[in-house]
């Protein structure tokens, strides 16, 4: 019989998957790192268990202990599987800009959940970091991991993470490409690659508001540099000390927008659904393609699973509000670029050929015909072609003989979708009112420059 002893023995073995839509036009093989599989859906789990081992090993923690973490919600689930294995309590702080879900998933693991403001400076009070630090020191018996410090974070990947993108990839990796946090994945997995070839370029992706880029590129850590951002999981306004500056040849920030959405498309083009920063590194990727040459191997590390993330990134509404999706326009959105305009409209007793002249000159090819002030009919251009190829004198005929039925009014909040859904070739326009009762047409033009 096949089987492990326990979850914690699932660790690690992750696959290497290439990616194909996404990066068509990127020199190269690019190769995912998928971490979703490791028990707590995240790469955390592996420097989580090395952390509190080697903590045991130190005498840092006795039996019945508690372990406690300032996390982004990651690290906490791979010391929840730990403390359950192990037998610990498990007191986690987390900034409440951290998803609901991250907090949701750590109470279902039986870890204490404690939310601190995001911000405020990290020797604050009340910071994450701050709180944590205060709580081991008042709780007996309890351990402060600090993954930022903890060189066993940086360990876990230079046994682990580092070794298996090396066999994966035959030896033949050149680009390690992964989002910067604590700093333990890119150190720890940069160290051993560089140890086996000094040429492999280990690429961090940085977010704005964080100090990482500016302070390898001069050494200067700019509080200027400091400020909110979305961006889940990476970027950081302090220097842990686990981000060896010295092995990484190249931070590339990347915007929150371009991150919640690269995470969007990840899932909905590539198929593999993971966490924000996994965008973030997709995006770096896109914007640092010119750089890739063909014969490189490409290896991007996706940290966490997209089900942390369903009421931020893959919440359209949540999206919408932050700007990173355009609002669907309504009807009333439709007409805004010639709003201005007057109606161009046909009368029943107008002739056929003044109609065309319409045409010609508003460059249109459809139109309403009105009674007085009642909407009856309306002529398009394809109508009109009918009519002449079976006789020629229809220019002289009144627009009532050959027009079809009324263009349909709408109602001024109807969405795109409803809109599009009633243009077809038989009927290729509506008819809506503004808030002044003006009437405005919408075509299968407006449709197509609010969707393109």
């Amino acid at each position: 019989m096949k089987y492990y002893n326990n979850i914690l023995e699932t660790i690690g073995n992750t696959p290497l998957v290439k990616l194909n839509r996404l990066t068509e036009g990127v020199n190269g093989l690019i190769l995912a790192k998928v971490e979703t599989t490791n028990p707590g859906n995240s790469v955390k789990d592996r420097m989580a268990l090395q952390m509190i081992q080697d903590a045991e090993k130190d005498g840092l923690i006795k039996p019945g202990g508690t372990v406690i973490e300032g996390t982004s919600g990651n690290t906490g689930m791979g010391l929840a599987l730990a403390c359950i294995e192990k037998g610990y309590k498990l007191i986690c702080t987390l900034a409440d800009k951290q998803s609901k879900e991250k907090m949701d998933i750590l109470r279902a693991m039986g870890a204490e959940v404690i939310v601190t403001p995001t911000n405020v400076e990290p020797d604050d009070p009340r910071s994450y970091y701050s709180v944590a630090k205060r709580l081991a020191k008042e709780i007996p018996n309890s351990f402060y991991v600090n993954q930022y410090d903890n060189a066993s974070n940086a360990k876990a990947h230079y046994m682990s993470t580092g070794p298996e993108i090396w066999e994966q990839t035959d030896g033949k990796i050149t680009h390690f490409v992964v989002g910067v946090g604590t700093g333990g994945t890119i150190s720890g997995v940069g160290k051993y690659l560089k140890e086996k070839n000094p040429k492999i370029k280990i690429i961090g992706i940085d977010t704005y508001g964080s100090v990482f880029k500016k302070y390898h590129e001069t050494g200067e850590f700019d509080e200027n540099e400091i400020y909110p951002y979305v961006t889940e999981g990476i970027g950081e306004d302090i220097l842990p000390k686990n981000v060896d500056f010295g092995i990484i040849d190249h931070f590339e920030k990347v915007t929150d927008k371009d991150a919640a959405l690269f995470t969007r498309h990840l899932a909905r083009k590539e198929g593999i659904f993971v966490g924000n920063s996994a965008g973030a590194a997709i995006s770096g990727i896109l914007q640092l393609k010119e750089t890739f040459k063909p014969e490189d191997v490409v290896v991007v590390l996706f940290h966490d699973h997209g089900s942390r993330y369903v009421g931020k990134m893959f919440n359209d509404e949540w999206m919408k509000d932050r700007g990173f999706l355009e609002s669907e326009p309504n009807a009333l959105g439709l007409i805004e670029k010639h709003k201005e305009h007057e109606l161009v409209t046909a009368k029943v007793d107008e002739k056929v050929s003044s109609v065309v002249q319409k045409m010609q000159q508003f460059g249109i090819s459809q139109i309403p015909v009105f009674d007085k002030e009642k909407n009856v009919g309306s002529l398009t251009e394809s109508i009109i072609f009918s009519k002449l190829t079976e006789n020629a004198d229809v220019l002289n005929s009144d627009v009532e003989t050959i027009m079809a039925f009324p263009f349909e009014y709408v109602e001024a909040n109807a969405s795109t979708e409803e809109i599009s859904k009633k243009i077809d070739k038989e009927h290729p326009a509506v008819l809506v009112k503004d808030m002044i009762g003006k009437t405005h047409i919408i075509t299968q033009y407006d449709i197509i420059h609010a969707i393109k």
